[in-house]
């Protein structure tokens, strides 16, 4: 009865060691001067957002235009674009799956699709987190059918980069060519 305990205190401990090992690798690192990071951003993004995100245009009646759209908006909006359609491809794919009206091999078909659109998209997710630990300020990475289209907002740009970009593309995913790779103007 002795040696039962022992193994179970043995195998809990273990347990917890591995629960905490994942936790401390997944999590991100934390600054000490969180704070006076996050007021550094703030500030950053409010003297962005005067000087880039306005542009101003003369119109007909000679009245000036203002255009609110900055570069991460457009990130943020295509990022979003790209989830709906694949939310909707996935719906779609799910209610093929579910009819049974089909044969089991038309079935197996679209269950492959799902997995490929999950694959590709935890894919460009990685792709973007490792482009932007490359000291890019943002990264969209968009696969459609059988190109991969990557832009990257940079104050700086070379072709040296950019065939590095390439490079990890194909490495990480080999099925699909890189269309183009896009610098687009940063802060």
């Amino acid at each position: 009865m002795l040696l039962k305990k022992q193994t179970v205190w043995l195998l809990t401990m273990l347990s917890l060691v591995v629960v905490l090992s994942v936790y401390y690798i997944t999590t991100p690192e934390q600054k000490s001067n969180d704070l006076a990071a996050v007021e550094e951003k703030a500030n950053e993004e409010t003297a962005g957002a005067e000087e880039s995100s306005a542009e101003e245009t003369a119109s007909e009646d000679g009245e000036t235009v203002i255009s609110g759209v900055s570069s991460d908006e457009m990130f943020e909006t295509l990022r979003m674009q790209m989830e709906d359609e694949r939310s909707r491809m996935e719906e779609e794919l799910t209610n093929v799956m579910a009819s049974t009206d089909l044969s089991a091999e038309e079935r197996n078909e679209a269950k492959e699709k799902i997995d490929q659109l999950r694959d590709v998209a935890q894919k460009e997710i990685l792709l973007e987190t490792v482009i932007k630990a490359m000291d890019y300020e943002d990264v969209l990475v968009r696969a459609d059918g059988e190109k991969v289209r990557i832009t990257i907002k940079s104050k700086e740009h070379s072709p040296t980069a950019a065939n590095e970009i390439i490079q990890m593309v194909k490495g990480e995913i080999p099925q699909l060519q890189v269309a183009s790779v896009e610098f687009e103007p940063g802060k």
